[in-house]
């Protein structure tokens, strides 16, 4: 058995964390792996690529942002995800680090794995150049200045709809929770497969989110009559500007991210314990 740990090591108690768990894995029979970037007893430092090859489970140590990133990669390599919460929410991460010990779980083969889907984002620019992202959260097309609306076209099969917002947020059910709840979204299960669709401060009484098939494609064209610069992000991540004929098509990914349960602790118990901190 081998896993490879991925550590946010700015993260409170993130340092101390893998100072116990080196010792636990090597206790109980783990080899376990870091990126050379980082050295711990008991563990073999290896190139970050390594770990996605040689790790039969990869563990990360950090907020939800450091679990959406490495599970992108983990899903291409088909691997298995844990997070361990060193952040402020943790929706994703499935225990605490005080809970380290449960890892032993691992060994046994005693833990439940599920499936997140994925959305493929294809961005093709006014001279034809194409690039493609995969998002586990969510897309959003925005404005580079606050309070400036942008016109959003998006079109599913023959229909266009149009939105004059701030933006829109495109997400997947596990993104429910971040961005596009924020913004009066709904929360979605996470075993679901659609797309929802979640204005920004619409200039409209009648716009609502909309939840689509995952079946569905979306084909979006943006635009602002003042010249405002607009910007396409991807799980938070600022990735292209939208120019007037710029397409962005946007499909359910090929690909899934596999993310490991070591305890009951399921999507609503969590989701409850989440909003009771957050009162």
């Amino acid at each position: 058995m081998t896993v490879s740990v991925l550590p946010n090591v700015d993260k409170r108690g993130c340092l101390e964390t893998l100072e116990r768990l080196g010792v636990f894995f090597n206790d109980i029979g783990i080899k376990a792996y870091l990126p050379e970037s980082v050295c711990c007893s008991y563990f073999e430092s290896i190139p970050e690529e390594e770990l996605f090859k040689r790790g039969d489970i990869l563990i990360t140590i950090g907020g939800d942002g450091t679990i959406i990133r490495y599970a992108k990669r983990a899903a291409q390599y088909k691997k298995p995800i844990l997070g361990i919460n060193a952040g402020r929410m943790g929706y994703l991460a499935n225990i605490e680090q005080s809970e380290y010990k449960l890892l032993e779980k691992l060994k046994t083969g005693d833990y439940k794995t599920e499936k997140r889907m994925m959305m493929q984002i294809k961005v093709t620019d006014e001279s034809g150049n194409e690039s493609v992202y995969n998002a586990l959260n969510d897309a959003v097309i925005t404005s580079g200045f606050i309070s400036r609306i942008i016109d959003v076209y998006t079109g599913i099969e023959n229909d266009n709809i149009h939105y004059r917002a701030d933006g829109i947020i495109i997400s997947t059910p596990t993104g429910s929770t971040a961005y596009s709840m924020s913004a009066g979204g709904p929360i979605i299960d996470p075993s679901a497969e659609c797309f929802c669709i979640t204005p920004i401060c619409s200039h409209s009484l009648s716009a609502k989110p909309i939840l689509l098939g995952a079946d569905k494609t979306l084909n979006i064209t943006a635009y602002s009559k003042k010249r405002t610069e607009i910007y396409l992000s991807v799980d938070g991540k600022k990735v292209a500007s939208v120019k007037p004929k710029t397409k962005i098509a946007i499909t359910k990914s090929s690909d899934t991210v596999e993310l490991v349960r070591l305890n009951e602790r399921n999507f609503y118990k969590t989701l409850s314990m989440k909003f009771s901190e957050i009162v």
